[in-house]
């Protein structure tokens, strides 16, 4: 049994409502767009069915008033050859044409309408069904996100991947023990470059204190020495204040 019992539940249908009640709306949707093409190949094959038949119903009419032109025609002349008995009843069969024809129109308008009505119909399920499919089109991608996202989560919360990272864990700490042993051999000795390395340090103090040497012994060198007047106005000054 389809999802639809007839063509109007499909014009009608709510596809939202339908994804929202279905166990699996993957397989649902699969289900709607099925039948909905299928619908609208039925339906096509019944427009073309039924234009054929308004074709034919048109040729119809117009055979049937071409034909009560012709007994018009007939009537007047046998009217003309007074013959009424023959006019009158080349009247009589004009009239079952013309009514006929009357009767044929009628039921081309009926067929027009429900032409018009089917269009109308058919342009709403294609609506639907594009609906449909860009529903599809979401709905696949979204349960390929989810179930990858959940194949993720899995993983994240198995216990082989915590089992994993202990290991890791693992792994460092003993290559941790190895980089501290190789680090306690290195004490309380040099390489070559590290002592390189401390003579260029040594020079470099060394630098720095003829440098500071240097600064102190500039100022003594600065001292001016008295010069010989000065010294005997000097000793002069002395002898005075001595005999006083």
């Amino acid at each position: 049994m389809g999802i639809f019992s007839r063509f109007t539940d499909i014009i009608n249908s709510n596809i939202n409502s339908l994804l929202d009640k279905a166990e699996d709306p993957a397989k649902m949707v699969r289900l709607i767009i099925q039948e909905m093409e299928d619908t609208l190949v039925e339906v096509r094959s019944t427009s073309a069915k039924t234009l054929a038949e308004k074709k034919d119903l048109s040729r119809q009419v117009t055979r049937s008033e071409q034909e009560a032109i012709q007994w018009q025609e007939k009537a007047e002349l046998a009217l003309s050859k007074n013959r009424e008995d023959l006019a009158r009843a080349a009247l009589q069969e004009k009239k079952k044409c013309s009514e006929n024809a009357s009767a044929i129109s009628d039921e081309l308008a009926h067929i027009d309408d429900h032409i018009t009505k089917l269009q109308n119909e058919v342009v709403q399920l294609q609506d639907k069904l594009a609906d449909a499919k860009a529903r599809q089109k979401s709905i696949l991608l979204r349960e390929k996100t989810v179930s990858s996202r959940l194949k993720v989560k899995r993983n994240i919360q198995s216990s082989k991947v915590s089992d994993a990272l202990s290991r890791f864990d693992s792994y460092e700490r003993k290559i941790d023990d190895l980089e501290s042993q190789v680090e306690a051999y290195d004490l309380g000795s040099k390489s070559l470059a590290d002592e390189i390395a401390d003579l260029a340090e040594d020079e470099k103090i060394d630098d720095e204190l003829a440098q500071l040497k240097a600064k102190m012994a500039a100022p003594a060198k600065n001292e001016k020495k008295p010069t010989p007047k000065a010294a005997a106005k000097k000793t002069t000054l002395k002898k005075t204040t001595a005999k006083k």
